[in-house]
């Protein structure tokens, strides 16, 4: 059973900083691809930034040069630091893995997801 743990959401003024964490954990053989969703009620569910293992990064063009994802793969952690945050980040984040577990001798590459953190960019 593999669980993703997300932390570090909240509250923050316009031009304000958070660092989000998501820790996974459980049966885990190997971890590729990690990111970042968020999703807005009556929206879909859009990515944030994604990093592969290697540490290859990609964003979207809505937070370009503001947000920042970084990963440690010994920790099997995943982090997006976000900084000057606008009213239009407010959003339930979400991260996201790609891991390859065991049953047995059979293995498989599955997605899964966080519980969601929520971020509030208010004055």
């Amino acid at each position: 059973q593999v669980q993703l743990v997300e932390s570090g959401g909240g509250l923050v003024q316009p031009g304000g900083s958070l660092r989000l964490s998501c820790a996974a954990s459980g049966s885990i053989f190997s971890i590729d691809a990690m990111g970042w969703y968020r999703q807005v009620p009556g929206k879909q569910r859009e990515l944030v930034a994604g990093i592969t293992r290697d540490g290859n990064t990609n964003y979207a063009d809505s937070v370009k040069g503001r947000f920042t994802i970084s990963r440690d793969n010994a920790k099997n952690t995943v982090y997006l630091q976000m900084n000057s945050l606008k009213p239009g980040d407010t959003a339930v984040y979400y991260c996201n893995a790609n891991i390859f577990t065991m049953r047995g001798i059979q293995g498989s590459w599955n997605d899964y997801w966080g519980q969601g953190t929520q971020v509030t960019v208010s004055s």
